[in-house]
């Protein structure tokens, strides 16, 4: 008690020697921002030479610089000459298998460890948040998921999960043998109901469904099971969101009431039988997830600040060994893609950002946004749907964009994204709950053999 008594007389002692000074006291979490390019993420146009206010972590205040008042003794900062865009939300990853120091893939890596370094690459890139989409490695830490979903932890993305997905057995989703045996098995309508309700006593916000037999080497998930799914989950308020490849699946799940789609659809372009489905269901969303689309050294360069020199020369060996017809089967599989997102797209179809991260984690935000203005989308729709609109389908209310109230998630560029979608990547510091991320310390451990 009589600790709390001195405290307290000090801090009277310093609040009335600011007083009779003639100034007020420091505000106490208040920063204001001034003089940057501010890209809201809402969609409208920016705001030149903008201000922005961040009280106890979130934007209190946006506006104009020299028309918003700060709170006197405000710390500011001077962003003239940049950029500000809302922190992207990826709303589709696989982490926690790969060594990104190593390049070595394994259920064994499914550890806390992993976990966190996966965030702190996201973070280090410019994400808030990012959902584990379905993969989660419950045989080997079953419960280290849902634990970090609550956690909030620093210079690091927050984590959110579906847990397991549900495929037509557990060794019908993902092909890769440290994923192998992950998702639930349905081959019959009950089984389809029992899965759901395991995941949502678990919580989940969405169930995710895979509908697709890998060019016929595994079982698919039935109509009548997923039609099962789905109408169990919306029963108790919860969406499904299905991976998709064939065209075929994609109206029927349309038919069948899915909420949205982890891929387009891949195996041709979609046609008008497809378009007038998807127009009467404006709600589903879709996730492009484009693919590699055939990258350069060039597109690895700049990845040094996070990669050990080891794994960037193992990158471009890669690239160095494809030969011409893998090349071109890469670019007509991105093709179809391509032509497909630019197509729903201009439908009005609600387009959501993701990356599908696994192997690669942290950079790919910035590939994919790329890839989707190449395909097509602008450069401020590509941000609107890498900021508000995954925010919106992940139901994280409090990111996306920049706004009174929000948290005050933000990344500040060296160029404008608005010129060049590349531009992204020109990242200057990155601010997290109101926070700047430690970024040269996570270069240091990140890049480290």
């Amino acid at each position: 008690m009589r600790n709390v008594k001195m405290l307290s007389a000090l801090l009277v002692v310093a609040a009335s020697a600011w007083l009779a000074a003639g100034q007020a006291p420091p505000a106490a979490n208040v920063t204001l921002f001034e003089g940057a390019r501010l890209i809201a993420g809402d969609g409208r146009a920016p705001i030149e030479n903008s201000a922005f206010l961040v009280e106890n972590n979130k934007f209190s205040k946006v506006g104009r610089k020299g028309e918003l008042p700060a709170p006197a003794g405000a710390a500011r900062v001077d962003l003239t000459g940049k950029t500000v865009i809302p922190a992207l939300v990826d709303p589709h990853n696989h982490i926690g298998y790969t060594n990104q120091k190593t390049g070595v893939s394994s259920k064994d890596n499914f550890t806390r460890a992993t976990l966190i370094d996966h965030l702190q690459r996201y973070a280090y890139y410019g994400v808030a948040a990012t959902m584990s989409m379905g993969l989660d490695r419950w045989d080997v830490n079953p419960e280290l998921p849902y634990q970090l979903r609550t956690e909030v932890i620093p210079n690091a993305a927050l984590f959110l999960t579906v847990g397991r997905g549900i495929a037509a057995t557990p060794m019908a989703g993902p092909t890769a043998t440290y994923r192998l045996g992950v998702p639930y098995g349905a081959m019959s309508e009950a089984e389809g109901r029992k899965d759901v309700e395991e995941l949502l006593a678990r919580k989940v916000p969405i169930i995710k469904i895979w509908v697709d037999d890998r060019n016929g080497t595994v079982p698919k998930i039935q109509p009548n099971v997923y039609r099962a799914i789905i109408d169990e989950a919306h029963k108790h308020g919860t969406r499904v969101v299905a991976h998709i490849f064939n065209l075929v699946d994609g109206k029927d799940l349309l038919r069948a009431g899915v909420d949205g789609f982890a891929h387009g659809v891949r195996d041709k372009d979609v046609d008008d039988e497809y378009m007038a489905l998807i127009k009467q269901h404006p709600a589903v969303w879709v996730e492009p997830n484009l693919p590699d689309p055939g990258l350069t050294a060039a597109d690895i360069d700049w990845l040094t600040d996070t990669l050990p020199a080891s794994q960037i020369k193992r990158m471009r060996d890669q690239i160095a060994s494809r030969t011409p017809a893998e090349l071109k089967a890469l670019q007509d599989a991105f093709g179809i893609q391509c032509r497909n997102l630019k197509k729903i797209h201009d439908a009005g179809v609600k387009i959501a950002f993701a990356t599908d991260a696994g192997v690669d984690v942290g950079w790919t935000v910035h590939t994919e946004l790329a890839d989707m203005v190449r395909c097509g989308l602008s450069p401020a729709e590509a941000i609107v749907a890498a900021t508000r609109t995954a925010a919106e389908i992940t139901k994280l209310d409090q990111l996306g964009t920049v706004a009174a109230g929000k948290s005050a998630d933000f990344v500040v560029l060296d160029a404008n994204p608005l010129d060049a979608i590349a531009n992204t990547r020109r990242i200057a510091s990155v601010y997290l709950r109101g926070k700047a991320v430690d970024r040269a310390a996570l270069r240091a451990s990140l890049s480290t053999p």
